[in-house]
Formats: C-alpha cells, structure tokens, sequence
C-alpha cells in the first residue's frame, strides 16, 4: 500500500487535516483497519464501484462499499512540524525528516490565509506569503538529501567509474531507505542530461539540482491551500496555482471536514466525504452557534470552493500525482468472486502501466510465478503476461500452482 505524508510548519492545521482524513467516511462498526502508532492513520480513498456497472451486489474484504462508492484504505503519516533549519536538526527537524523516508508522495500543508509566520507563530491573515513556505520545506528536504549524497559523493564517484556500478545503481543505492529507486535516478540523469557526464566531475551546484528534481520524481506531492475559509486565502490560492499548477494545488478547509464529519457521525446532517453539500438531519437537535456554524462553512467554503477539498487533495494524491489506478482481481471471471465466494471482494491499487502478470505478483510471489494468463471478466477475453491494465478492470488470473489466499 502506496504510503502519503502530511509535511509541514507547525500552526497550519495539519493536524486537524490528519483528523479529518482519518476518521471513517460512513459509520461502521467493524473496522477493516486500525491506527498503526499514533502518527499513523487510515484514511479513505472515494472511488465509484464497478458493482453497479456489473449489477452485482458486492461484500468487500478490505475495502468498503456504500451505495455504489469503493472506499479504499490508505496509510497517512502524520510527520512533526517543520521550521528552517530542520536539516541541521533545528527542531524536530531529524525526527520529521527520518520518517519522511517511508512516503511515497508528500501532502503539503500550507496556510493559504498567511495567518502563521515562517515559524509557524499566528500573524495578521495576509501578513505571510504562503509560497515561502512551499519553498521552505522543498529547501529544507532538498539540503538534507544533499547532505547525504555529498558525504559519501567521492565514494559513489569511484565505485562507478571502476565499473562496479552503474550510476543509477549507485547513487539509489546510497538512497534506498528513502525509496528512491533505480528508475527514480534514470528519470532525473536524463531529464538533467547527465549521463554523460562523470560524477567527479559534477559541481556541488550540479549536486544540488540533481536532487531538487530527483526528490520531486521520487515522492510527488499535491499542495493542500489549507484555511480557505478566510477571505485572504484566495488572492493567495490563485497565486500558489500559477506557480505550481492547478492539478497540485487543492483549496481546502480541513477544520470545515472535521466539523461535518463528526456532526454528520452523530447523526445531525447527513454529509459523506467529497459533497459538495450536507443536509441537516433533525434541526431541533442543533443549538443556535451549530446551525450558526453550519451557514458559515456552507457560505465561506461549500459556496466557494465547491467542497472542502479535505477528499479532493487525498484523490489527488493517489490518483493524478502517484499515478494509481484501482483494479479488482477475482478468483471466477463469470461469478466476480474469490474463492469463498464473496463478490469483488477486492480493490488493489495499482501503478498505471501494471501489467497482467506484475498484478499477480502483487497479489501472491507464487501466483505471479506460476502464471499462465489472466482475463479480462468484462470481455471475457485472455490476456497475456504483458497486457497492461487499464482503470477498474476486473482480472481473474490463471496460474499454474492454485494459491490459497488470505
């Protein structure tokens, strides 16, 4: 499972966004994940479910499906507060940037009002540039990885040009406990175009720029414009959307999310994660500074911006900038059910450009080494090892060796 970390200064609302996502997205009683340690947490990826197309009725094993929506389970860490100089261990700068090595993308919080100077201390809204903060944190990350990289640069420059490793191997090597990978180094040599040059050779300045990009190809984050409640956020929103674009900037309000959810858990509206709307439920039950509450978030927000964004920025995330795509294996093509006889009873996410056969080791080693082919449920048609998986298909894979799943 793909893991995302929230980063930030301190005083921005992460925390409150870290709630917000982790609570569940309709009240269940048997939870099919709990909190891993007390920085870590579940949050819940809005799909729609391929049951209704296929008029099935579903019953999921590790994901949940209500009313035609899949919610999918993803790991959030929640990572301390950062302050400039976190890479020289100012803070809790060694703690934040020791965890972030378990991220796959990066959610960045940001308080698109300027209500929190750079040290995360409260401040006039609009007093404080939010994009400094975007470039803090990148600073403060890319420094650290230098840093890395630089102590050792002298021995990974020798071991490549005595031919004991490649490029790529060597310096993923040297970064593997932060998840950056062979592909990770080839993507970055080659949009820098250093291939060719030797790694004696480079610069600390080269150094510097190999790493901003390589950090940004390795871990993709969306940028979570957080407080867009307050009238000073949008000026700022639109600015942070010029600079970084519209696909990575989401406005959001995760004090809004966190309020409905949990009016929405005691049954006082009815409201799901991602609606652009809620509906007051029993309105005796509300006290007058609640319904007062309520109008507030519906003027200043879901007027607004069209939701919260607390949904949009985890769909973000997963979706569009760490390029996922749900898929739902089965054991019977024909029945769409496991072996024990649930129906799409599971939802895998998967990297764009999965094929059949790597979808098979990612559900068992075995299968993925006894497989013969898979095929497609809807068309009824074979795929071979190669065949590339597309959004919601339904595979069932054929294997030599029967592997009994947990």
């Amino acid at each position: 499972m793909p893991e995302v970390a929230l980063v930030g200064k301190t005083n921005v609302g992460k925390s409150t966004l870290f709630s917000a996502l982790t609570m569940l997205p309709v009240k269940i009683e048997a939870r099919p994940f709990t909190t891993i340690r007390p920085n870590v947490g579940i949050a819940y990826l809005k799909v729609k479910c391929v049951c209704r197309e296929l008029g099935v009725k579903d019953n999921p094993r590790n994901s949940i499906c209500r009313d035609g929506v899949r919610y999918i389970p993803v790991k959030i860490i929640d990572l301390a507060g950062l302050i400039p100089g976190a890479h020289e261990g100012r803070g809790l700068g060694n703690k934040f940037l020791d965890e972030m090595r378990e991220a796959d993308g990066i959610i960045h919080v940001v308080d698109a009002s300027g209500s929190t100077d750079a040290e995360g201390r409260p401040c006039p809204p609009g007093s404080h540039d939010p994009l400094l903060d975007v470039e803090m944190i990148e600073r403060e990350v890319d420094l650290w990885i230098f840093g890395m990289l630089r102590q050792d640069w002298a021995k990974i420059a020798r071991s490549v040009e005595h031919g004991k490793l490649s490029v790529e191997e060597a310096v993923s090597s040297r970064l593997s406990g932060l998840k950056i990978s062979i592909k990770h180094v080839r993507e970055t040599l080659e949009k820098l175009d250093l291939r060719s040059k030797k790694l004696g050779a480079w610069s600390e300045e080269t150094l510097l720029t190999f790493v901003k990009h390589l950090f940004r190809i390795a871990k993709p984050f969306v940028i979570a414009a957080n407080k867009c409640d307050l009238p000073e956020s949008v000026n700022n929103v639109r600015r942070l959307k010029e600079v970084y674009g519209d696909d990575v900037v989401i406005p959001c309000s995760a004090e809004a999310e966190l309020a409905l959810r949990r009016a929405a858990e005691k049954g006082l509206i009815e409201y799901t994660a991602g609606d652009s709307k809620f509906k007051i439920a029993n309105r005796e039950k509300l006290t007058r500074e609640q319904l007062k509450a309520l109008e507030l978030i519906k003027q200043r927000v879901l007027d607004v911006w069209g939701s919260t964004g607390v949904q949009e920025v985890l769909n973000t995330t997963y979706f569009k900038r760490l390029n996922m795509i749900p898929v739902y294996p089965v054991a019977d093509p024909d029945s769409l059910t496991d072996s024990e006889g649930n129906v799409l009873p599971d939802v895998y996410l998967v990297p764009r450009g999965t094929t059949a056969r790597e979808l098979a080791y990612i559900i068992h080693t075995e299968l993925g080494e006894s497989f013969i082919y898979a095929i497609d449920a809807r068309k009824k048609v074979r795929l071979g090892e190669d065949s590339v998986l597309n959004e919601n298909d339904v595979i069932s894979i054929v294997a030599a060796k029967r592997v009994k799943r947990k």
